[in-house]
């Protein structure tokens, strides 16, 4: 099985997350990026990677889970997805700040600018668009009841039927991969989960 991680924001593919991941799924291949703070880069850089890599599935937690969902053609779970980061102000605003995770790049701290929340801002009113049948189908959401940052399970109500409330808050921790992200991803992927 081929598992692409996409991560939160001021993260990077060497987190926590990406970390108990690979322990839980010793038979799995962890593909785990660093994504580019702006959206310019980083969507276009998320694609190409699904396309050269063929994932079986691709996870994102929030604002991995807003990239997740715009993978389109892919089998995708998106977990507590921040779609509307822009106007998120407790989440994007302008400023100079560390990265929680160390970077393949080293890179310690990061700059957001009125341009790079203007990027979200687009980036997001284009987001749900090109939908197919098939999406339709292959895009999963799970939502952390207590999450106290994100609340978009009525958001992606609008655009997909599979939207799953778990017991949890934003953060994935290893009691909500085992007893929801685990069972779900081995019933979405049947006999590839264990190859």
């Amino acid at each position: 099985m081929k598992l692409i991680y996409f991560h939160g924001f001021a993260s990077s593919g060497a987190s926590g997350t990406v970390e108990m991941l690979r322990n839980l799924l010793p038979q799995a291949t962890v593909i785990a990026p660093d994504i580019p703070v702006d959206p310019i880069e980083a969507l276009p850089m998320l694609q190409q990677l699904c396309q050269d890599e063929h994932p079986d599935i691709i996870v994102g937690t929030s604002m991995g889970g807003m990239y997740a969902q715009q993978m389109r053609g892919f089998l995708r779970i998106c977990v507590n997805p921040a779609f509307n980061m822009s106007t998120n102000s407790s989440v994007l605003k302008t400023g100079t700040y560390k990265f929680h995770n160390g970077r393949k790049d080293n890179q310690k701290e990061f700059r957001i600018t009125k341009d790079i929340i203007q990027h979200f801002n687009q980036m997001e009113r284009q987001q749900f668009k090109g939908i197919t049948p098939f999406d339709l189908e292959h895009c999963y959401g799970l939502f952390g009841i207590n999450d106290p940052i994100i609340h978009t399970y009525d958001l992606f109500k609008k655009y997909y039927p599979h939207a799953i409330r778990f017991e949890g808050e934003h953060q994935l921790n290893e009691k909500v991969v085992k007893k929801t992200l685990l069972p779900l991803i081995k019933e979405l992927l049947g006999e590839r989960f264990d190859s």
